[in-house]
Protein backbone atom coordinates (compact mmCIF):
# COMPACT_ATOMS: atom_id res chain seq x y z
CA UNK A 1 0.00 0.00 0.00
CA UNK A 2 1.23 3.19 -0.92
CA UNK A 3 0.46 6.53 0.95
CA UNK A 4 1.08 9.72 -1.13
CA UNK A 5 1.03 12.91 -0.31
CA UNK A 6 1.87 15.57 -3.20
CA UNK A 7 2.09 19.16 -3.90
CA UNK A 8 2.28 20.75 -7.41
CA UNK A 9 5.91 20.97 -7.96
CA UNK A 10 7.16 18.60 -5.24
CA UNK A 11 6.76 14.55 -4.48
CA UNK A 12 6.83 13.77 -1.19
CA UNK A 13 5.59 9.73 -0.62
CA UNK A 14 5.00 7.55 2.18
CA UNK A 15 5.88 3.76 1.15
CA UNK A 16 4.17 1.53 3.95
CA UNK A 17 6.13 -1.31 4.14
CA UNK A 18 5.31 -2.05 7.42
CA UNK A 19 6.22 1.28 8.67
CA UNK A 20 4.86 4.55 7.67
CA UNK A 21 7.60 7.22 6.65
CA UNK A 22 7.96 10.79 7.52
CA UNK A 23 8.77 11.72 4.00
CA UNK A 24 4.88 13.11 3.30
CA UNK A 25 4.58 14.80 6.51
CA UNK A 26 5.92 17.88 5.94
CA UNK A 27 4.07 19.72 2.30
CA UNK A 28 4.04 23.72 1.99
CA UNK A 29 1.10 24.16 -0.24
CA UNK A 30 0.61 27.57 -2.19
CA UNK A 31 -1.32 29.97 -0.26
CA UNK A 32 0.61 28.40 2.66
CA UNK A 33 3.21 29.73 4.84
CA UNK A 34 6.28 27.66 6.96
CA UNK A 35 7.30 29.17 10.27
CA UNK A 36 10.63 27.74 10.53
CA UNK A 37 13.43 28.11 12.78
CA UNK A 38 16.95 27.88 11.47
CA UNK A 39 18.74 27.23 14.60
CA UNK A 40 21.74 29.12 16.19
CA UNK A 41 23.71 28.89 12.74
CA UNK A 42 25.56 25.67 11.55
CA UNK A 43 23.47 23.78 8.89
CA UNK A 44 23.95 20.51 10.12
CA UNK A 45 21.42 21.61 13.63
CA UNK A 46 18.37 21.92 11.33
CA UNK A 47 15.38 19.37 12.15
CA UNK A 48 14.25 17.42 9.07
CA UNK A 49 10.99 18.90 9.07
CA UNK A 50 13.05 22.15 8.17
CA UNK A 51 15.01 21.61 5.70
CA UNK A 52 11.84 19.99 3.84
CA UNK A 53 9.98 23.36 3.97
CA UNK A 54 13.46 25.15 2.44
CA UNK A 55 13.59 22.62 -0.34
CA UNK A 56 9.85 23.82 -0.85
CA UNK A 57 10.10 27.67 -0.38
CA UNK A 58 9.37 29.79 -3.50
CA UNK A 59 10.05 33.07 -1.11
CA UNK A 60 12.27 32.61 1.80
CA UNK A 61 11.77 35.87 4.09
CA UNK A 62 14.28 35.77 6.22
CA UNK A 63 16.16 37.45 9.28
CA UNK A 64 19.91 38.63 10.28
CA UNK A 65 20.65 35.60 12.40
CA UNK A 66 19.68 32.83 9.28
CA UNK A 67 23.46 31.69 8.69
CA UNK A 68 24.84 31.91 5.05
CA UNK A 69 25.73 28.19 5.19
CA UNK A 70 21.23 27.95 5.80
CA UNK A 71 20.57 30.18 3.23
CA UNK A 72 22.97 28.13 0.89
CA UNK A 73 20.50 25.38 1.04
CA UNK A 74 17.32 27.66 -0.81
CA UNK A 75 16.30 26.47 -3.73
CA UNK A 76 18.34 28.45 -6.98
CA UNK A 77 14.63 30.03 -7.90
CA UNK A 78 13.88 30.85 -4.43
CA UNK A 79 13.20 35.11 -3.84
CA UNK A 80 14.76 36.41 -0.92
CA UNK A 81 13.75 38.59 1.20
CA UNK A 82 15.91 40.46 3.79
CA UNK A 83 13.87 41.60 7.07
CA UNK A 84 16.63 41.58 9.33
CA UNK A 85 16.80 43.31 12.71
CA UNK A 86 19.55 44.80 14.62
CA UNK A 87 19.40 46.05 18.46
CA UNK A 88 18.06 49.96 17.52
CA UNK A 89 17.80 49.95 13.99
CA UNK A 90 15.00 47.76 12.28
CA UNK A 91 15.27 46.91 8.55
CA UNK A 92 11.65 46.45 8.19
CA UNK A 93 9.17 47.26 11.13
CA UNK A 94 7.71 43.98 12.44
CA UNK A 95 4.12 45.49 11.42
CA UNK A 96 5.59 45.38 7.61
CA UNK A 97 6.77 41.85 8.00
CA UNK A 98 3.86 40.48 9.29
CA UNK A 99 1.89 42.10 6.33
CA UNK A 100 4.75 40.99 3.57
CA UNK A 101 4.18 37.58 4.89
CA UNK A 102 0.13 37.29 4.09
CA UNK A 103 0.60 39.31 1.10
CA UNK A 104 2.72 36.77 -0.71
CA UNK A 105 0.46 33.76 1.02
CA UNK A 106 -2.34 35.28 -0.79
CA UNK A 107 -0.28 35.46 -4.28
CA UNK A 108 -0.31 31.82 -3.98
CA UNK A 109 3.41 31.59 -3.20
CA UNK A 110 5.11 28.79 -0.81
CA UNK A 111 6.39 30.98 2.01
CA UNK A 112 9.06 30.24 4.24
CA UNK A 113 9.71 32.48 6.81
CA UNK A 114 13.19 31.68 8.41
CA UNK A 115 13.95 32.87 11.63
CA UNK A 116 17.40 32.07 13.64
CA UNK A 117 16.71 30.04 16.74
CA UNK A 118 13.59 29.24 17.93
CA UNK A 119 10.56 31.34 16.16
CA UNK A 120 8.88 30.93 20.03
CA UNK A 121 11.96 32.02 21.82
CA UNK A 122 12.25 36.02 21.56
CA UNK A 123 11.58 35.50 18.15
CA UNK A 124 8.31 36.98 18.20
CA UNK A 125 6.91 34.11 16.22
CA UNK A 126 3.96 34.10 17.96
CA UNK A 127 2.76 37.25 16.91
CA UNK A 128 3.36 36.38 13.27
CA UNK A 129 1.47 33.01 13.96
CA UNK A 130 -1.32 35.10 14.97
CA UNK A 131 -1.52 37.87 12.36
CA UNK A 132 -1.72 35.06 9.88
CA UNK A 133 -4.30 33.11 11.03
CA UNK A 134 -6.56 36.37 11.61
CA UNK A 135 -5.87 36.86 7.51
CA UNK A 136 -7.17 33.27 6.58
CA UNK A 137 -3.11 32.49 6.30
CA UNK A 138 -2.74 28.96 7.31
CA UNK A 139 0.87 28.26 9.12
CA UNK A 140 3.04 25.59 9.76
CA UNK A 141 5.03 25.91 12.33
CA UNK A 142 8.84 23.97 12.70
CA UNK A 143 10.64 24.82 15.89
CA UNK A 144 14.28 25.32 16.09
CA UNK A 145 16.71 24.79 18.30
CA UNK A 146 17.11 27.66 20.61
CA UNK A 147 20.71 29.72 21.14
CA UNK A 148 21.08 28.95 24.90
CA UNK A 149 20.81 24.91 23.55
CA UNK A 150 22.82 25.06 20.49
CA UNK A 151 25.78 27.49 21.41
CA UNK A 152 26.10 26.57 24.77
CA UNK A 153 26.27 22.70 24.27
CA UNK A 154 28.98 24.01 21.08
CA UNK A 155 31.07 25.83 23.48
CA UNK A 156 31.25 22.81 26.22
CA UNK A 157 28.98 23.99 28.58
CA UNK A 158 25.49 22.01 29.88
CA UNK A 159 22.91 24.08 30.80
CA UNK A 160 21.71 21.88 34.06
CA UNK A 161 23.91 19.42 35.25
CA UNK A 162 23.23 16.86 38.09
CA UNK A 163 24.48 18.62 41.62
CA UNK A 164 25.23 22.06 40.54
CA UNK A 165 22.55 23.34 38.45
CA UNK A 166 18.76 22.09 38.33
CA UNK A 167 17.18 24.53 36.67
CA UNK A 168 17.66 27.42 33.89
CA UNK A 169 15.93 30.67 33.08
CA UNK A 170 16.19 32.38 29.32
CA UNK A 171 15.88 35.75 29.90
CA UNK A 172 16.44 39.02 27.09
CA UNK A 173 18.72 41.67 28.30
CA UNK A 174 17.41 43.90 25.74
CA UNK A 175 16.49 47.37 27.10
CA UNK A 176 12.78 48.18 26.78
CA UNK A 177 10.73 51.22 25.49
CA UNK A 178 10.87 52.83 28.01
CA UNK A 179 14.47 52.94 28.35
CA UNK A 180 14.86 50.38 31.38
CA UNK A 181 15.79 46.94 32.12
CA UNK A 182 13.54 45.90 34.26
CA UNK A 183 13.95 42.09 34.83
CA UNK A 184 13.25 39.81 37.69
CA UNK A 185 16.22 40.38 39.30
CA UNK A 186 15.23 38.48 42.90
CA UNK A 187 14.47 35.44 40.61
CA UNK A 188 17.82 35.17 38.52
CA UNK A 189 20.25 35.19 41.77
CA UNK A 190 19.80 31.22 42.97
CA UNK A 191 23.63 29.46 42.88
CA UNK A 192 21.72 25.94 41.55
CA UNK A 193 20.23 27.87 38.35
CA UNK A 194 21.86 28.53 35.34
CA UNK A 195 20.65 32.14 33.61
CA UNK A 196 20.77 32.67 29.85
CA UNK A 197 20.75 36.68 28.40
CA UNK A 198 19.68 37.01 24.68
CA UNK A 199 20.23 40.43 23.61
CA UNK A 200 22.54 41.59 26.20
CA UNK A 201 25.95 42.50 25.25
CA UNK A 202 24.93 46.10 25.04
CA UNK A 203 23.37 46.10 28.64
CA UNK A 204 26.14 43.80 29.99
CA UNK A 205 27.15 46.44 32.94
CA UNK A 206 23.91 47.00 34.01
CA UNK A 207 23.19 42.96 34.24
CA UNK A 208 26.58 42.59 36.18
CA UNK A 209 26.09 45.21 38.38
CA UNK A 210 22.23 44.29 38.97
CA UNK A 211 23.05 40.00 40.08
CA UNK A 212 25.48 41.30 42.08
CA UNK A 213 23.24 43.61 43.61
CA UNK A 214 20.37 41.41 44.31
CA UNK A 215 22.54 38.63 46.03
CA UNK A 216 24.30 36.22 43.01
CA UNK A 217 28.44 36.42 44.15
CA UNK A 218 30.43 38.41 41.89
CA UNK A 219 32.41 35.21 41.40
CA UNK A 220 30.29 32.93 39.86
CA UNK A 221 31.42 31.96 36.84
CA UNK A 222 30.44 33.21 33.37
CA UNK A 223 30.78 32.68 29.85
CA UNK A 224 30.06 34.86 26.81
CA UNK A 225 29.39 32.83 23.48
CA UNK A 226 29.88 35.05 20.14
CA UNK A 227 28.42 33.36 16.92
CA UNK A 228 28.26 29.86 18.52
CA UNK A 229 27.94 26.81 16.09
CA UNK A 230 29.48 28.91 13.33
CA UNK A 231 33.13 28.61 12.46
CA UNK A 232 33.60 31.86 13.99
CA UNK A 233 32.35 30.84 17.15
CA UNK A 234 34.63 32.19 20.04
CA UNK A 235 34.08 31.73 24.03
CA UNK A 236 34.84 33.79 26.75
CA UNK A 237 34.79 32.85 30.31
CA UNK A 238 35.20 34.84 33.50
CA UNK A 239 33.19 35.91 36.18
CA UNK A 240 30.34 38.23 37.04
CA UNK A 241 32.76 40.77 38.27
CA UNK A 242 34.89 40.68 35.01
CA UNK A 243 32.81 40.07 31.98
CA UNK A 244 32.20 43.72 31.17
CA UNK A 245 35.85 43.46 31.03
CA UNK A 246 36.35 41.02 28.88
CA UNK A 247 34.16 42.61 26.21
CA UNK A 248 36.04 45.52 26.05
CA UNK A 249 39.17 43.68 25.91
CA UNK A 250 37.92 41.79 23.32
CA UNK A 251 35.77 43.54 21.88
CA UNK A 252 32.91 41.66 21.53
CA UNK A 253 30.17 42.03 19.53
CA UNK A 254 26.41 40.49 18.77
CA UNK A 255 25.19 38.49 18.53
CA UNK A 256 26.92 36.93 21.49
CA UNK A 257 25.06 34.98 24.47
CA UNK A 258 25.91 35.52 28.13
CA UNK A 259 25.61 32.28 30.18
CA UNK A 260 26.22 32.91 34.08
CA UNK A 261 25.90 29.86 36.40
CA UNK A 262 28.47 27.13 37.79
CA UNK A 263 28.21 25.24 34.81
CA UNK A 264 30.30 27.23 32.88
CA UNK A 265 33.55 25.36 33.87
CA UNK A 266 31.96 21.84 34.74
CA UNK A 267 33.35 20.11 31.02
CA UNK A 268 35.84 22.61 30.31
CA UNK A 269 37.39 26.07 31.29
CA UNK A 270 38.96 26.04 27.80
CA UNK A 271 38.28 27.33 24.22
CA UNK A 272 37.33 24.19 21.77
CA UNK A 273 39.41 24.11 19.18
CA UNK A 274 36.47 22.25 17.45
CA UNK A 275 33.47 23.97 18.48
CA UNK A 276 30.78 20.84 19.57
CA UNK A 277 33.81 18.45 19.74
CA UNK A 278 35.52 17.93 23.36
CA UNK A 279 39.06 16.06 22.67
CA UNK A 280 39.66 13.75 25.35
CA UNK A 281 43.50 14.32 24.98
CA UNK A 282 43.20 18.00 25.88
CA UNK A 283 41.31 16.95 28.96
CA UNK A 284 43.41 14.94 29.57
CA UNK A 285 46.22 17.72 29.26
CA UNK A 286 44.31 20.02 31.03
CA UNK A 287 43.70 17.95 34.26
CA UNK A 288 47.73 16.89 34.59
CA UNK A 289 48.19 20.66 34.34
CA UNK A 290 46.09 21.51 37.29
CA UNK A 291 47.11 18.49 39.35
CA UNK A 292 50.87 19.06 38.95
Amino acid sequence: MNIRATSQENNFSAVDNGQISTRGKSVLNQGEVALVGSGPGDAELLTIRAMRFIEQAEIAIYDRLVSDEILDLLPENCERFYVGKEQAKHCVPQDKINELLVQEALLGKRVLRLKGGDPFIFGRGGEEAEYMLKHGISCHICPGITAASGCTSYAGIPLTHRGVSQGCTFITGHIQNNGQLNLPWQSLICKTQTVVFYMGINTLPIIAKKLVEHGRDINTPAALIYKGTQPEQKTYRGTIGNLAALVKKHDIKPPTLIVIGDVVNQLTEQQLTTPGFLDAKNYVQVQNIKTA
